[in-house]
């Protein structure tokens, strides 16, 4: 299938992604950080991007505006759990997000946002 990256400062997020991704078939890459993101992307380009927005050390806006500019086929999914805010989702989308994700979220949504970006 498609090779992922996941990029989130938080474990739990990124176990639970990794669990239902790699379900789906795929191959999936972890980063902790936006810095750690950029770098593991630019070594190894993935198919696919799944960020979250809020995270220390290179948010996920810096993170979908600096491969979207650099890789102009990167495909970038942003997420928050942001309550109530639905202006970091709208500005990940004018960074380049293809798709945005509140969190939390159910497994069948991310799946079909994965298929549907993937398929883009």
């Amino acid at each position: 299938m498609a090779s992922i990256l996941i990029v989130d400062d938080e474990e739990p997020i990124r176990h639970l992604l990794r669990s239902i991704l790699e379900g789906e078939g795929h191959q999936v890459l972890e980063a902790s950080d936006g810095r750690e993101g950029l770098t593991l992307y630019r070594n190894t380009p993935t198919d696919l991007v799944i960020t979250d927005i809020m995270m220390p050390d290179r948010d996920g806006m810096e993170v979908t505006l600096e491969l979207t500019r650099e890789f102009l086929d990167a495909k970038v999914i942003a997420m928050t759990g942001a309550l109530g805010n639905q202006n970091f989702l709208n500005v990940a989308r004018l960074f380049g997000a293809r798709h945005v994700l509140q969190k939390p979220f159910g497994v069948e949504e991310i799946c079909r946002l994965v298929h549907l970006t993937l398929a883009e």
